[in-house]
């Protein structure tokens, strides 16, 4: 299943979530082109809209990415590698991949300064629903669960697009309720279920963000 944008597979989830409706229920985006997703969602069921922050730790010369560092600091392995493979790679590379993450940790405090950062107090005693344009591994989804692990929350929703076959098995772990409307186990790359890939500047996701309210159906 491929779609037109963002935009319109945003609008295909909403419709799966109309029940939440004025509920207590706040939306995580998974980066940038989550965001787009996660608009008309957030529009239809007049619930807030955040970003959650992330970097890459990729190796130099190898072009593997090692990890993911989130706001807050927090880091986990890709599940891209093998418990052996990240062995590895933090055992040859331990001072770089050290030093790279507290780079990525005070770049992500300063994008938090400037307006993106995710509010805590939208999450507590909420519905979270977590939005991706796409997963290829579970990763991220580890990295959001590592986030939300001491906040108290009512229920856990992911939703995405399109998702590898690994991804999903991990949400059906960590979710209480989980819509992907594409299951591949041919994972290609998240821009290729898309005809149009928008996918925003870091300054227009916070915008779209902060007129969610004002775009409320």
């Amino acid at each position: 299943m491929y779609f037109h944008s963002r935009t319109e597979a945003g609008e295909i989830l909403a419709g799966r979530l109309m029940q939440y409706r004025y509920e207590n229920s706040a939306i995580i985006a998974l980066g940038q082109g989550a965001v787009v997703v996660g608009a008309p969602i957030a529009q239809r069921l007049h619930c807030t809209l955040g970003m959650f922050l992330t970097e890459d730790v990729a190796i130099p010369g190898e072009n593997v990415s090692v990890g993911t560092v989130s706001q807050g600091g927090g880091f986990v392995y890709s599940k891209e590698l093998t418990e052996g493979q990240a062995e590895d790679y933090y055992s040859e590379f331990h001072n770089y991949i050290d030093d790279q993450r507290r780079e990525k940790t005070q770049r992500l405090n300063r994008l938090m300064i400037n307006g993106g950062a995710l509010d805590v107090e939208m999450l507590k005693e909420h519905v979270v629903i977590v939005v991706s344009d796409g997963l290829r591994d579970s990763t991220y989804l580890e990295a959001i669960a590592d986030f939300l692990k001491p906040i108290k929350i009512n229920r856990l929703i992911i939703v995405t697009p399109v998702a590898a076959v690994a991804a999903v098995d991990r949400m059906h772990i960590l979710a209480d309720e989980l819509h992907c409307l594409n299951v591949t186990d041919n994972y290609i790359e998240t821009a290729h279920y898309y005809d149009v890939n928008d996918i925003p500047t870091h300054e227009q996701a916070i915008s779209i963000i902060n007129n969610n309210i004002l775009n409320w159906i």
